[in-house]
């Protein structure tokens, strides 16, 4: 078992998921991260270790219910117990309505939506009997606002959202902290970056931070689970200055 304080990321990719495990290494947690590949997680284990942290990577679909019973159950029984438990995992595909299909349309559904109704609810198995804990789930500005050409990914934000205000309202009173953080804005990325260059813009054209810098989003991450229970946010979105709304 480990003596730090327990950091889960499900869905813990390469730019928001890493910057959010950076974060809570450096502020003494044992990270505790999820992806359907695993093995990808090796740099950046070995970028934490480096810097005096701890971390380890598992290959994890939260879409599967039997992976989510049994990676909590591992974690809590071999690693320790979750103080934080973050649903981080993405799902953002455009697709004109008549172009998508019920497979895409469905598997966006269960990224957004269902994988974290499991997450929520093992998380919360555990959390409950101990009278503490955080939840929280990455939205986006497809959490309230549907836009032309995001039917499936609007839909599967718009759902998270709902569980997750479903959470905040029946966990909130067991001293289990539940917030839903809209990510309203382009994040710096290179997927990011490639649909700004299809849509004829060059990013780096673009004024200094326009676009989110993932670490902005880890620190409101991990200000907020330092929140005393009398001010807890159970809902904030997070924008760059210039980012229209």
């Amino acid at each position: 078992m480990n003596d730090k304080p327990i950091c889960l990321i499900i869905g813990a990719g390469d730019y928001i998921g890493a910057a959010i495990a950076r974060r809570f290494a450096r502020g003494g947690f044992h990270v505790v991260m999820g992806r359907r590949r695993g093995e990808e997680f090796a740099p950046l284990v070995a970028e934490i270790e480096a810097a005096g942290g701890s971390a380890q990577g598992f290959t994890w679909d939260a879409r599967k219910e039997e992976t989510a019973v049994e990676m909590f159950t591992m974690v809590e029984k071999e690693i320790g117990p979750i103080e934080i438990c973050i649903f981080n995992v993405g799902g953002n595909v455009r697709f004109p309505i008549l172009e998508t299909t019920e497979r895409v349309f469905r598997k966006v559904w269960e990224m957004c939506a269902y994988g974290a109704f499991l997450t929520g609810r093992e998380a919360a198995k555990y959390m409950v009997p101990r009278g503490k804990g955080s939840i929280f789930f990455t939205g986006a500005t497809a959490s309230v606002k549907g836009s032309s050409g995001f039917a499936a990914f609007a839909s599967g934000k718009f759902a998270l959202r709902g569980l997750a205000q479903s959470l905040a309202r029946e966990l909130g009173p067991k001293n289990i902290h539940v917030a839903h953080l809209i990510i309203d804005a382009g994040v710096d990325t290179e997927f990011v970056r490639d649909r700004q260059r299809q849509a004829g813009i060059d990013p780096d054209s673009l004024p200094a931070d326009t676009l989110m810098n993932p670490d902005s989003i880890a620190e409101t991450y991990w200000n907020l689970h330092h929140q005393t229970r009398d001010g807890w946010t159970h809902e904030l979105d997070i924008r760059p200055f210039a980012e229209p709304w």
